[in-house]
Formats: C-alpha cells, sequence, structure tokens
C-alpha cells in the first residue's frame, strides 16, 4: 500500500509542466511572506492544501472538467472563476485596501459627498478580519435580503499587521464607529445612533418600541459603520477647542485648507443659484433660507446689523475662499459665524462626555484644561471625572465590562476597588472639516486603534447627487485626485 502510494505521488509530481512549477513557486513565495507578516506559523500548514492544489490534485476541486455533460462544465466554469474572484477579493480588502464611498458632508469640502474612495489599510497595517466568515463585497448587510454579512463565530481577537507609520495629526482617517457597538436595525444608518436616542428618550423606551426603532443589534468591531474624519488629537495629547481653534498640548493648530463653518449671512440677492453653488461646490441642501419674524429680525440686527434690511438670510457653511468669492461678487452684505450669534444652540446637551460636558460647545470644548487622549501603557487616577471621561474606554473598548462607580465616587475595575487605570490600547481624536456640522469625537468620544481601518489615498469616482448624469453629475475634476491633500 505505502509503495503505491508514493508510486502515485511521483507519477503525480512528474506529470506537472515546467510552468506549473513556476507558478507555483511564485504563490509559495507571496504565501510565506504573508504568514510572515502575519506572524503566525501555525499558518503555513495551509500550504499543504496549495500544494495539492497546484501539484498532486488529490482533493478533487476540477472534478467538473472531466463530466460529460457540457452544462455541469458551463455552469461549473463560472462558479469556479466566482470563487477565485471572491477569494482574491476577499484578501485585497482584507489587507491591502478597499473602495469606500463618502455618504456624508463631515469632511467637506476636502470630500465631497459622493466621493468614492480608494482605503489604503497597510499605511498603518492592516488589521487581521475579527470575523474572518464574512462575505468579501458587503460591509455587514446583505444587499436586498438584509441579513448579516457575517458569522459571529468564529471570532478572532484584535490584531495589527505591522505597517508603514502611525497615525499623525492631520490624517483623514477611516475607522468603525466607535458607539455604533449597539444599533437599531431601522436606524442604523441614521444619525441618531443608539446611544444619542438613550439619552433622548431612555432604554425603555427604546426596548418597547421595536415599531419605531427596530431591533436592538450588537456589532462586532469590524462590522461596525464606517465613519471617516481627520486625526486631530494623537493618544497622550491634551486636547480643547477655543473659538474654533484646536489647541494641542495647548499650542495652536493650523486650520485645513478647506475646513469651513456655519455662517449667518445677510444677502440682497439670492444665494440658490445652481451656477453658482455648483462653482462654488455648496450642496443645494446646505443652503437654508431662515424665515424670522419681525421680533426674531429685530434681535438678529442686534448682532447682524445687515438683517433688519436684507431680504435674504441664510445660514450656509462656507470655507475661507467661498466667504472671500462671495464677498466679491456681492452677495453678502453681511455675516456671522453661526456659533457666535448663537453661541449655545442645541448641540452641547448631546456632547461627550456627558453630564461633564454639559457647559461645553462645538467652538469651545474640553473646558479649562483640555482632554487628555488616552495612550497605550498611560495611567490615569480614577476620580468621578475621570471615570466620566474614560468609562467607555474602560468598560466597552477594553473589556472590563465588570466596572463602576459607586455613590460614594469609588471605582470598581473587574469587580475590585481601583485607584488607577492603565490604558491597553491607543486612542485618537477624530473631527470633520465641516465643523459645525460634523458628529464626531465631540458627541461620541474617542477612537479606539482597534477601530482603525485605514486612510484614503486617492479619489477613484464622483457623483454629485444634485445633478444628472449628463450635466454634471459626473464630478471629472476629482477622478484620481489626492484624498488627503492638506497632508
Amino acid at each position: 500500500m505505502s509503495n503505491k502510494f508514493y508510486d502515485d505521488l511521483r507519477s503525480r509530481v512528474a506529470a506537472n509542466k515546467t510552468s506549473r512549477w513556476v507558478r507555483f513557486g511564485i504563490v509559495s513565495l507571496i504565501f510565506f511572506a504573508w504568514v510572515a507578516w502575519m506572524g503566525n506559523w501555525w499558518l503555513s500548514l495551509l500550504w499543504l492544501l496549495l500544494l495539492d492544489i497546484y501539484i498532486t490534485g488529490y482533493i478533487p476541486f476540477t472534478w467538473w472538467k472531466k463530466s460529460k455533460n457540457k452544462t455541469v462544465r458551463s455552469v461549473m466554469s463560472w462558479v469556479d472563476a466566482i470563487v477565485y474572484a471572491l477569494i482574491l477579493v476577499y484578501f485585497i480588502f482584507a489587507f491591502v485596501g478597499q473602495n469606500y464611498q463618502i455618504p456624508s458632508s463631515s469632511l467637506e469640502k476636502t470630500l465631497l459627498t459622493g466621493d468614492y474612495l480608494w482605503v489604503n489599510k497597510m499605511v498603518y497595517g492592516p488589521r487581521v478580519p475579527m470575523t474572518p466568515v464574512h462575505f468579501p463585497l458587503v460591509h455587514n448587510k446583505m444587499p436586498v435580503i438584509g441579513t448579516d454579512s457575517y458569522l459571529d463565530s468564529p471570532s478572532l481577537a484584535y490584531h495589527r499587521l505591522k505597517g508603514l507609520r502611525d497615525i499623525e495629526s492631520g490624517d483623514i482617517v477611516v475607522f468603525n464607529f466607535p458607539a455604533g457597538d449597539t444599533v437599531l436595525t431601522k436606524l442604523e444608518e441614521s444619525p441618531e445612533y443608539y446611544y444619542l436616542l438613550v439619552e433622548k428618550y431612555g432604554r425603555e423606551r427604546i426596548a418597547s418600541d421595536p415599531a419605531t426603532f427596530g431591533e436592538i443589534k450588537y456589532r462586532p468591531v469590524d462590522r461596525r459603520q464606517n465613519f471617516v474624519k481627520r486625526a486631530v488629537g494623537l493618544p497622550g495629547e491634551r486636547l480643547k477647542i477655543v473659538n474654533d481653534t484646536i489647541y494641542i498640548d495647548g499650542k495652536p493648530q493650523q486650520l485645513p485648507e478647506n475646513a469651513q463653518f456655519s455662517y449667518i449671512v445677510a444677502s440682497s440677492r439670492s444665494l440658490n443659484d445652481d451656477g453658482l453653488l455648483h462653482e462654488l461646490g455648496i450642496t443645494a441642501g446646505d443652503v437654508n433660507l431662515l424665515d424670522f419674524n419681525p421680533e426674531q429680525r429685530g434681535y438678529l440686527s442686534a448682532v447682524l446689523p445687515q438683517a433688519a434690511t436684507s431680504p435674504y438670510i441664510y445660514m450656509v457653511p462656507l470655507t475661507p475662499t467661498m466667504v472671500t468669492t462671495l464677498k466679491e461678487r456681492g452677495y453678502i452684505d453681511g455675516m456671522r459665524k453661526t456659533n457666535e450669534i448663537f453661541p449655545t444652540a442645541g448641540a452641547q446637551a448631546f456632547l461627550f462626555p456627558s453630564p461633564l460636558a454639559d457647559e461645553w460647545t462645538l467652538s469651545n470644548y474640553g473646558g479649562d484644561s483640555g482632554l487628555l487622549i488616552p495612550a497605550k501603557g498611560m495611567t490615569v487616577k480614577l476620580t468621578p471625572e475621570t471615570w466620566t471621561i474614560y468609562n467607555r474606554c474602560i468598560r466597552n473598548y477594553e473589556g472590563h465590562t465588570d466596572s463602576w462607580i459607586d455613590a460614594d465616587g469609588k471605582v470598581y475595575v473587574d469587580g475590585k476597588p481601583a485607584d488607577t487605570y492603565t490604558f491597553a490600547m491607543d486612542y485618537y481624536f477624530m473631527m470633520g472639516d465641516n465643523r459645525d456640522l460634523s458628529q464626531d469625537s465631540r458627541f461620541w468620544g474617542f477612537v479606539p486603534e482597534d477601530h482603525i481601518v485605514g486612510t484614503p489615498m486617492i479619489v477613484l469616482i464622483s457623483f454629485d447627487k444634485d445633478r444628472s448624469m449628463f450635466n454634471g453629475g459626473i464630478r471629472w475634476n476629482r477622478i484620481l485626485r489626492d484624498a488627503n491633500p492638506d497632508k
């Protein structure tokens, strides 16, 4: 029996052409380079499968080629090609990069709604898939049928392969939404995320009304919604915002060239000219004509005198370049930043970390001393204030779920009294360039390193939803454009 096996093995090996040996050699080199990159030599056992696929052929992967049924051969040839393509896409998307669509205006005008980006995962080091069994062409839900596109089990612990560099200040970063661990199936892609709704309505109301909110569901880290923002605060840095200027460790930071703020604009001319909006890159939905009654106009004119006589009052996000252009063309009679006129309008009620941030605003954030961003190995003293800031990092991101603070202000970690805590991961503070219309770290806090996906490199193509396909619907000037021009 043994001799028959070895004779058969020798004949199978000898039957391969030189070209097949060359292909097998190239694939083997790539495979072992990948194993070394992964840092897990147990994976090298999979090389035996490659050996059989290319050389020995004991597993009948290509049984269909010998079928006498022409239909079987035709159908299976397509199945074979599709399976190989899906496997290739799986590895490219997991370890090299993938496409990503900009769904909102939070980074305008650096990145526009409708941009399709190529996100490079190798720069910071690709994250090994935590839910390895998943359909490679979708994120967390299958199209049409709406079921999960992944299996919760088996799951892998967080592990990131070696990258080219760390995240730097000013990088635009794609990451999984940190507050997206618990989602409502009917509102998963809405700005009204679960924890915000809990603050508004309470857990009981949400749990008792599935008709409105949907099912409450948990998402693994790598299956949470993808967000894209700019890294403005790095691990170990202290961040605060004063009058819209970000300070890191007490030093003011330069504003990105395409950053924009919301303005109240008094104008004698209508801004709703499609040609003007298209030229400036302003989305029609961002131009809000305000309807003030005489009493409200009287109040507004005290801080914006032109509001008393100008026929049009708008609230619109603008970059410095847009402001200059509108002034030069006579569209602006008077203007002020919205947050200067309405400094405490609404948003601060839900800023992070509540309730410490109840007196903060989007423009003046972080209090007197600012927020210290956690870094791996950094130890903080646990007080009621630091618990308010870091309890989500401790409980939700680093897995110490049996942790709390009692009525006397004593903190418990893993069920035991604790005076200090040492962080196991690096964290980042992310913000959008559309500063007044961005839901970012000012609302939901720090982004853990295990949520980092990659950085956008280029704009593949861009579509303007406000225009038809043959009337400017494709933004030709953005194709293959640098996705992070400020770096």
